[in-house]
């Protein structure tokens, strides 16, 4: 799948974003290695530690759905670009990657693709 097309994924589901108290919308598209899709978008609660991130939004999606080998992973924020995961998202995202890695895709200042590595933006990530 075209990393543009991801990318156009994530910005529609950040749409339906759940943040009152950030105001700080996020989507996110994964692709799995059987070449589904997945979206997620950020859900706030009042208590915070409830709040789920949209990365793990979307794999959590994914997972429910069978899948178990994230290929890549768009993120987008209408707010700022290169919104790039918290960390908790990449260690998520670091266990479910596929043997190949994973590609996370963010958002350029041209609004063009930009892409990582798990390995880059999680040196050393935590691994059985």
């Amino acid at each position: 799948m075209d990393y543009n097309e991801l990318l156009e994924k994530a910005k529609k589901a950040s749409e339906n974003s759940y943040s009152p108290y950030s105001n700080f919308p996020v989507g996110a598209c994964v692709l799995m290695e059987s070449g589904k899709t997945y979206i997620g978008t950020n859900v706030e609660n009042s208590s915070f530690g409830a709040t789920i991130c949209a990365e793990r939004s979307a794999i959590v999606n994914a997972i429910v759905n069978g899948e178990r080998k994230i290929v890549a992973i768009a993120i987008y924020g209408p707010k700022m670009k290169r919104c790039a995961p918290c960390g908790v998202c990449r260690q998520v995202m670091n266990d479910f990657r596929s043997d190949k890695g994973i590609d996370i895709i963010l958002e350029d200042e041209n609004g063009q693709p930009e892409v990582h590595t798990i390995d880059e933006l999680l040196p050393l990530g935590f691994d059985l």
